[in-house]
Parts: structure tokens; C-alpha cells; sequence
């Protein structure tokens, strides 16, 4: 779509202008071009950047069955509370069959969406390495544009991979629960070392002591953070705990401010878009005009060893002829 006007971009902008007055069909509407990467959506994200930056991202990230929805349902009523304003983004595994998300998320969350300063957005991981759907950076950049105060965004549980979401949030929050060895999982994981928040969920559960203890003792034998990193107790049934959680994540963001890590922050997740987006496109440029056989002829030189693999990469993106 040319960014320069015509009817189609016109009707974007028209679009953008009821979802920065406040429409959440029109929210709703902009985010699924986003995630659909339609003409529409990249016109959209263009005319809404600008206007990003200042929401606070917080990633809910841990090993499956640790309550993490339940935990941001609590999280979101008591950020509510204290006059903030939403957006949840939940990716759901993808279904099988049709690539969709299963949309339990958006199931449990139910009770939140009668709230109109809280929009809820399941997404399909699709398969994606790192639990997060490839384009759940540009939602969120939606969200931010559209004025939510907090952007919570809560992976799927897929272990290792989870360590993804410390480049989409500021915040990340690692969620452990007593039993099953989910405190050896997520040391496994490397989920320690990304960890802004670590809560120990489900904490009336025996064992919660131990493994807030083991944590501790696994923090106090690492390199110092350059940030503290506090072990909050939560039932997420209850609420128990969940002040104590909403004070650590905004502490969190206060102290990213003072020590000026937030910059730091925005310039590597900036860096990382960029290579993402330039990834995609190579991906589409190869998809198209007799890519795809380019590509079978180049590898097929290098299995044979007439080619190393370097070479034959400058050749595919055309820094090279031959």
C-alpha cells in the first residue's frame, strides 16, 4: 500500500484516527491486519509508531501449569484498581488444524473484557520458537500507541524457548510453583537470568518456602544484576500477594527510568525489530520470482562442497553476482 495516499491508505488513516479516539472495534480491527501482516497493517503501524514508547510491557513467562493466566488476571484488577489502563496480550499454542489460537486465554479472562480500559488479545504462537508470535512486538506497539498504560503480555510455557519475552518486555516476570521441579525447569531454561521479578505462585502449597529459598540461594550465587531482582509469594486465587507483585514490577519500571536502562532497553529491542523485519523480508523476497529454486540451486552447490555457505548466503540476499 503507498504510504504517500490514496483511497486504501486513506481508509487506514481513518481507522487509526478512531482507534487513537478511543474505538476498540477500530483497535480490534487495526491489530488483526497487524497480525494478519497485511498492506493495511504495515500502513497502520507506520502511521501509529510515533506515538509508542511509553506504555509499560511486562512479560508473564514460566512453565506451564504455574497459573500464569490466573496470575494476570489478578495483576490486571489490581493495576486496575490503582487507575491504570490495559492491554493483555495472551499467545495461546496454536491449534492444530487451523493455525488460529485456542483462545483459552481469552476464556479464563472473560470477566476482564466488561471492562472497556482493559482490551484482552489472544494470538497464536504458530509454532514459533521463543513462545511469542512473530508479530506479538507490533500488537503490542498497537496497544501502546492506543493509549494502554500497561501492556502484559503471557507466553505459552514452552521451557527453554520462554527466554524470548525478555526482548519484547521491559518488565519479565518468571513464575515458579512449589512441586513437579518447576525450580530446576526454569534454572534449566536460563529463565533465571531474565528474570526482572521472580514470584513464587501458588505459594499456600507445601514447598512454596523452599523454593522461594532456592532461589534465593541460586540469585546470591550469580553475578550481581544490574538490577535487583525481588521474590514475590502469590495465590493468584486469592489475590494473596498480588499488591506486593504490583509494587515490584512498577518498581521495576521506576528504576529502569532512574539508572536510564529503559533507553538502553528500547535501543536493543529496536535493533532486534529491525533484524526481524529484515528476516521477513528476505524470507518474502525468496518466496517470490524463482527464489525459491535460487535458493534449492545454492544449497544443492554447497552440499556438493562447490560453494561455502557464506558465499552462497551473499548470493541469495545479492550482495554478490554469480
Amino acid at each position: 500500500m503507498p504510504a504517500d495516499g490514496g483511497s486504501a491508505s486513506g481508509t487506514v488513516a481513518e481507522l487509526v484516527e478512531r482507534l487513537l479516539a478511543g474505538d476498540r472495534r477500530a483497535l480490534a480491527r487495526v491489530i488483526s491486519y497487524v497480525e494478519d501482516a497485511t498492506t493495511e497493517g504495515h500502513e497502520a503501524l507506520r502511521l501509529l509508531y510515533p506515538r509508542t514508547g511509553r506504555a509499560h510491557t511486562i512479560g508473564i513467562t514460566g512453565s506451564a501449569g504455574s497459573g500464569k493466566s490466573t496470575l494476570v488476571g489478578a495483576l490486571t484488577r489490581e493495576l486496575r484498581s490503582r487507575g491504570q489502563t490495559l492491554g493483555i496480550v495472551a499467545i495461546d499454542p496454536s491449534s492444530a488444524f487451523t493455525q488460529g489460537a485456542l483462545l483459552g486465554d481469552r476464556i479464563r479472562m472473560q470477566e476482564l473484557t466488561a471492562d472497556r480500559e482493559v482490551f484482552v488479545r489472544s494470538m497464536a504462537s504458530r509454532g514459533f520458537v521463543g513462545g511469542l508470535a512473530v508479530s506479538t512486538s507490533e500488537v503490542v506497539a498497537v496497544l501502546d500507541a492506543a493509549g494502554k498504560d500497561v501492556v502484559l503480555i503471557e507466553t505459552v510455557g514452552a521451557g527453554q524457548d520462554e527466554i524470548e519475552i525478555a526482548g519484547a518486555a521491559q518488565t519479565t516476570v518468571v513464575v515458579n510453583t512449589p512441586g513437579g521441579g518447576d525450580e530446576i525447569q526454569t534454572m534449566k531454561a536460563g529463565l533465571l537470568e531474565v528474570a526482572d521479578v521472580l514470584v513464587v505462585n501458588k505459594a499456600d502449597l507445601e514447598g512454596a518456602e523452599a523454593v522461594s529459598l532456592q532461589l534465593a540461594s541460586t540469585l546470591s550465587l550469580a553475578p550481581p544484576p544490574a538490577l535487583p531482582v525481588p521474590i514475590v509469594k502469590t495465590v493468584a486465587t486469592t489475590g494473596e500477594g498480588i499488591g506486593e507483585l504490583a509494587d515490584a514490577v512498577e518498581g521495576h519500571r521506576r528504576r529502569l527510568e532512574e539508572s536510564k536502562g529503559l533507553e538502553k532497553h528500547h535501543l536493543a529491542q529496536a535493533r532486534r525489530q529491525v533484524l526481524a523485519a529484515a528476516r521477513h523480508l528476505l524470507a518474502e523476497r525468496l518466496s517470490e520470482g524463482g527464489g525459491e529454486e535460487r535458493l534449492e540451486e545454492l544449497v544443492r552447490a554447497v552440499a556438493a562442497r562447490k560453494m561455502d555457505p557464506r558465499s552462497a548466503a551473499e548470493r541469495l540476499v545479492g550482495r554478490t553476482d554469480g
